[in-house]
């Protein structure tokens, strides 16, 4: 098992449509204040980000926001956070970010909430890191992504086991646990 103390969760300034991903997501961080995980994000309280950013608060988490001088300049800083920092980009503020954590979870969002994600998996597939990485699936948020992961496995552009590398649940608690639990990935991506 896993020491994960700092949690990157990356997700919308969206909220997307209906009330399943405000109240999921509101979940997810009552769930990592209770069990003490600190969490860094993008720093706005702009769609879930906002709502996660309340949620820990809420409980008395601890939450760190990382905000690219832009969106900072446009008023999108969260205004109650335990700390934030103000970086140039958003290339400085991912990097920074995964610096910070010992693994990361995505949940539902844009273009920017699966890319940050997508360069975790990709960082930990060519071992460059190894920070265990998760998909909060909400109302099947991410099965058709999924399904495209499948795909590539299928097509030889990605190993069996890579795969398998990411923890997904529809559950908080059970995918916090299967987060923790990830191991390494050590089967190499040339390995088809």
């Amino acid at each position: 098992m896993r020491t994960v103390k700092t949690l990157a969760v990356y997700c919308g300034s969206n909220f997307g449509r209906g009330d399943v991903f405000r109240r999921s997501t509101q979940t997810f961080g009552h769930e990592l204040a209770k069990r003490g995980i600190a969490v860094v994000f993008g720093g706005t309280h702009m769609g879930l980000m906002g709502v996660l950013a309340d949620a820990v608060l809420e409980r008395s988490g601890a939450i760190h926001g990382v905000i690219p001088r832009g969106l900072f300049e446009r008023g999108h800083l969260h205004p109650r956070l335990t700390t934030h920092e103000i970086v140039a980009d958003i290339a400085t503020r991912k990097a920074r970010m995964l610096a910070m954590a010992d693994a990361c979870i995505a949940l539902p969002g844009g273009i920017g909430t699966v890319e940050e994600f997508m360069e975790v998996w990709t960082l930990n597939q060519l071992g460059d890191i190894d920070k265990p990485a998760g998909l909060f699936n909400i109302d099947g948020f991410f099965s058709p992504f999924l399904a495209f992961i499948d795909a590539m496995v299928s097509h030889g552009f990605v190993p069996p086991a890579h795969r398998f590398s990411l923890a997904v649940s529809e559950d908080p608690s059970t995918l916090i646990d299967a987060v923790i639990a990830l191991p390494p990935i050590t089967v190499s991506k040339w390995q088809l």
